[in-house]
């Protein structure tokens, strides 16, 4: 029994540090290649300081936090919901700030800064938030906020739909180029928003232990004597304040909250003393993958341009069959890692 605890805490030191490695080489590309390569040598020229300091470096970061932001609010709400699939739209907050952005963007006329579309959208996860943590105080059970979460998520689906509907072309160029997603438009205005999540970050990094109590259930982790219900609140404001912050800053993206933790899982990760900051690795190395694809690149400016987007509907294709594949051993997996931690 000792040597596999060993053996699993240096299969588990070994997968840290490849993800480290993968993270420090995608950020080494991300600050060099683009439309010009600009080598590590020719950083502090002329060319190396508007192209790296100031475009691709605050790009960089900001997917460094929301891919990060992203992943563990999966994992958070994976333990804490029990449910496999869920993930930061389950409860309606993606979808909030989307309603705060979209309501900034039509009722502004497109004259508000940007600084301000942010907080509108920082807003309005909050409020579905504030709305989750009125039902939490009624003493509901997992389930039934789970339900509350996706009926408030429909809503804030619809109210959207509808605001498009009647929206003029300009505001639905900007309103598409929010929905797609993305990194393009983020500079150092936006550095308020990164400043935002990294206590966030650092927080939730550091709360394995209670997660893993969550994991086992309700009443194993009142059993043993967790405030479920202060950390259930706890917990739900941060991932609501991690997906507004990141939904103001790079728009709706999707699948990394939903794939990302059962990967590590699928690789042996179930302890959240691994699976956090796994999680926090893997999903910005996903992002970087996204931000510097070429199809992603090429989606943009088709759907922008008005004409037929095929790259778009095939990034969305390969993010679904991404699904597809790890859904074939989801269940399983969750199950198990369950049982390991009750283990």
């Amino acid at each position: 029994m000792l040597t596999f605890a060993r053996q699993q805490q240096r299969r588990n030191v070994r997968w840290l540090l490849s993800l480290s490695l993968l993270v420090l080489l995608a950020t080494l590309l991300s600050l060099c290649a683009g439309e010009q390569w600009i080598a590590p040598g020719d950083w502090l020229s002329s060319r190396g300081e508007l192209f790296v300091w100031q475009i691709r470096l605050p790009r960089t970061l900001a997917v460094l936090l929301v891919g990060a932001s992203l992943a563990l609010s999966g994992a958070v709400m994976q333990a804490l919901f029990e449910n496999p699939l869920a993930e930061p739209g389950l409860l309606g907050v993606s979808n909030g700030a989307g309603v705060g952005l979209i309501a900034a963007v039509l009722l502004g006329q497109g004259q508000l800064p940007e600084w301000s579309l942010g907080l509108c959208a920082i807003a309005g996860a909050l409020t579905i938030t504030l709305i989750l943590l009125r039902f939490a105080r009624r003493h509901l059970s997992t389930s039934r906020l789970l339900l509350a979460g996706v009926a408030l998520g429909i809503i804030c689906s619809a109210l959207m739909t509808w605001a498009i509907y009647f929206s003029t072309s300009f505001d639905l160029r900007q309103l598409m180029y929010w929905m797609m997603g993305g990194f393009g438009g983020v500079d150092w205005q936006q550095s308020w928003l990164m400043m935002a999540l990294i206590p966030v970050l650092i927080w939730i990094c550091c709360q394995s232990q209670p997660m893993n109590i969550l994991a086992l259930g309700e009443t194993p982790a009142r059993q043993l004597g967790l405030p479920l219900w202060l950390w259930r609140n706890l917990l739900v404001v941060a991932t609501g304040w991690m997906v507004g912050v990141s939904v103001a800053m790079a728009g709706a993206i999707g699948f990394i909250g939903l794939v990302i933790p059962h990967i590590l899982r699928l690789c042996g990760l179930t302890d959240h003393r691994v699976l956090l900051p796994g999680c926090a690795l893997a999903g910005l190395s996903r992002c970087y993958w996204l931000m510097w694809s070429p199809d992603w690149r090429w989606h943009r400016l088709n759907c922008l341009s008005g004409s037929s987007p095929p790259r778009w509907a095939r990034r969305y294709l390969s993010g679904c069959c991404s699904n597809l594949r790890v859904s074939a051993s989801v269940s399983n997996c969750f199950h198990h890692s369950q049982s390991m931690i009750k283990g």
